[in-house]
Formats: structure tokens, sequence, C-alpha cells
């Protein structure tokens, strides 16, 4: 039967009407938002594409619709890219091509130079934590708020931190320059950053600031052991690559292995919240059990999807860098209990139903497990990733 030949429809009444799609969705401002990073991206094509090979050249231009789709999806992500290149650009004007600019230029002496900034996000992150607790304590919305903007603040700084110490590393020599993401002191910052950056998307999603005492905890223990192994070791300074990291692959390996770990320290420390509500502890002050659930369920997804992704990745560098996808290297091997452990997790959520106090206690020693993965095997096994020792 044909609809359209229904007599009791009303003729001025559409039967069915699609709905519009994906793209006609988009308003003028995403489009700007999207044309602004190809522009940007092909900027730098243009500007730094001699010293880049076919495979960074690819990773460039895919990055432009990535956080093209990401801005879309939730709209903060515009006004930190924004941030980001105006205070990266800034700062990079400001040296002029001069390294030493970082220590006789005010603006980047006590702002901007790569140090200074990482200085002043760890400052940040632990103001945030500070705010996010008293706003906890007090049953304050203010503190909480508090604790969110400068939790940003942190993110902002510490990314064109990052960004600026990217430059820097091009000032030493056209040989030296890397992506800032080879040694502990700059993974750290990474972990930090990614950290902070998923736990502010699901506060806006699930409208909680409750949240962000626990986890900046995580983050906060992590910005000390960065002070610490800044000064014992001067590690803030700028050291070549070793050969096995002159790889395009590590551009891609280790965010995504951090983003894994970033999100599994959130759903520990959610998953501390949880047990805490459920013997009713802070249980008037914290969300309802099940959305602590979600959050640590959701977290565990994506960093699950993230972490096999650079496995995946990871083998593949192997076996161009050392000759083999696996060696049984400390380290390999150690990723590969994370897998399992929260490949266990999920499955056991998926076919099981698993929820509560197991999925939360399973969920907070997962999180020792992925600690000794990332630090403990750097302390105390030695192997083929002997690069990234203490």
């Amino acid at each position: 039967m044909d609809v359209t030949q229904n007599p009791r429809a009303p003729i001025d009444t559409p039967i069915y009407t699609a709905p519009p799609g994906y793209f006609r969705r988009l308003s003028v401002l995403d489009w700007l938002y999207a044309l602004a990073l190809a522009a940007g991206a092909l900027f730098a094509l243009q500007r730094f594409g001699d010293y880049m090979d076919v495979y960074e050249k690819g990773i460039l231009l895919l990055s432009a619709p990535t956080f093209a789709w990401l801005g879309w999806q939730w709209k903060p992500i515009r006004g930190l890219m924004a941030l980001l290149a105006l205070l990266s650009l800034a700062a990079i004007a400001q040296y002029g091509g001069a390294l030493d600019a970082a220590e006789n230029k005010f603006f980047l002496k006590y702002a901007l130079s790569s140090q200074s900034a990482i200085l002043w996000m760890s400052t940040l992150f632990f103001l945030s934590t500070l705010f996010y607790w008293g706003g906890l304590a007090m049953r304050s919305q203010f503190g909480g708020a508090v604790g969110s903007k400068l939790c940003w603040a942190a993110v902002v700084i510490g990314f064109t931190g990052m960004l600026v110490r990217w430059y820097e590393s091009y000032l030493l020599g056209t040989d030296i320059g890397h992506i800032p993401i080879s040694n502990l002191y700059e993974v750290f910052i990474l972990f930090c950053l990614i950290t902070a950056l998923f736990y502010l998307y699901y506060e806006q999603q699930y409208q909680t600031l409750q949240l962000g005492a626990f986890v900046m905890l995580v983050i906060s223990a992590a910005v000390g052991f960065l002070l610490w192994y800044t000064v014992s070791r001067e590690a803030a300074a700028i050291q070549p690559l070793v050969p096995a990291l002159q790889s395009w692959w590590m551009k891609i390996h280790v965010p995504a292995n951090f983003i894994g770990y970033g999100t599994f320290a959130l759903a520990a420390m959610v998953a501390i919240a949880w047990l805490l509500k459920s013997k009713g502890v802070l249980a008037d002050r914290l969300p309802a059990l099940e959305v602590l659930d979600d959050v640590m369920y959701k977290a565990i997804a994506v960093g699950f999807a993230f972490f096999t992704i650079a496995t995946i990745l990871g083998a593949l560098w192997a076996a161009e860098a050392w000759g083999g996808y696996w060696s049984w290297d400390p380290k390999e091997t150690w990723a590969l209990i994370v897998w399992l452990n929260y490949a266990a997790w999920l499955h056991m959520r998926l076919m099981k139903g698993l929820r509560g106090a197991v999925a939360a206690w399973w969920a907070l020693v997962g999180l020792l497990v992925t600690t000794f993965a990332f630090l403990g095997v750097n302390m105390f096994l030695s192997g083929l990733h002997s690069y990234g020792a203490l």
C-alpha cells in the first residue's frame, strides 16, 4: 500500500520527513572551524614539509578532519584549539629563531617557554585539586566550578608548553627536533593532560563536578612525580632521540597508548568514589552509583580501544625497528597483561553484566597493574624499552 494515497491523511501534513543528514546539521561556525584547521594543516605542510617524510605528512593532513570531527562532537575542543594556536604562535614569535630568548624575554621566561608553561600547568593542577576537594567538603558548587576552570586552564597551558617544547627542539637543531613524547618527563605531561581532558568531557556530559576531587588526585600524584623527576634528574632538558625512536610510528603509538593509560586511571578514581558511596561515605555528595558505574565502564571501554590500537601499532613498529613483531620484552609482556586485564573486565561486563563492588575493585586493581606496566617496568626491569628507564 502506498501511504501517500491514504485518504485519511491530512492533505497539508507530510506522512514522513527524512531526518537531516549529519553534515546538514552543521552550522556555519562548524564549517569555519574545520576550514581553519585545514588551513593550519596546509600551512604547516608548506612551511615544514621538507622536514617530514610521507607518513608524517599523512598524519598531519589527517589531523585536520580528526580534530574537526572532535570539535563538532564536543564544542569546548574548538576553544581549546583556538587558544593553543594563539598562545603557541605568540610564544614562537617571541623566540625569533633563538633559543636563548627564553631567558631574556619576560613573556617567555615567566609564562610560555616550555619549562615555564609546564610549571604553570603543575601549579594549576594542584590548585584545581584543592578547589575540587574544597567544593566537595563544603558542598559548594562554587568550589567545584573554580576547580573545573583551573583544570581547563592547566590543560590549555600544558598543551601550549608541549607545542612550544616541540618548536624549541628544532631550535637546537633540525636533526634534534622531535615531537615531545619521547621520554618519561614528556609522557608524564601527556598523561596528565589526557586524563584531565577526558575527565572534563565526562564532567560536562554527566553534569557533575564532584568526581573532579577524585580524578585530580591521580593527576596531582603524576604532577608530583614529574616535579621530583625534573629536579632530581634535570629531566626537562631536551635530548636527541635514540635511534629506535626516530620513527613516525612514535607519533601515533605513544598518544594512543596514553589515552589508554589516562582513561584507565580515570576509571580507577571513579571506582574509589563508587566504593566510598556504596559504604555511605560522602554518599549525599557524590553522583548516583549508576552514574559512577557508567563513567567507569565508558572510560575503560575507550581506554581499551585505544590501548588495543597502540599495542598493534607497537608490534608494527617493533617489526620495523627490531625485526620482529613480538619479543617478550618486559614492556611488551606487561602491556599484554594490562590488555588481558581490561579485556576480561569488559568481557565480564558485556557477557555477565559485571557491576558493583567487584567491577570497582577490579578497576582499582587494574590501575596498579597499569602503573607497573607504565612506570614499574622502567624502574625494576630492563629490555629493549630501556630508553625509558628512570
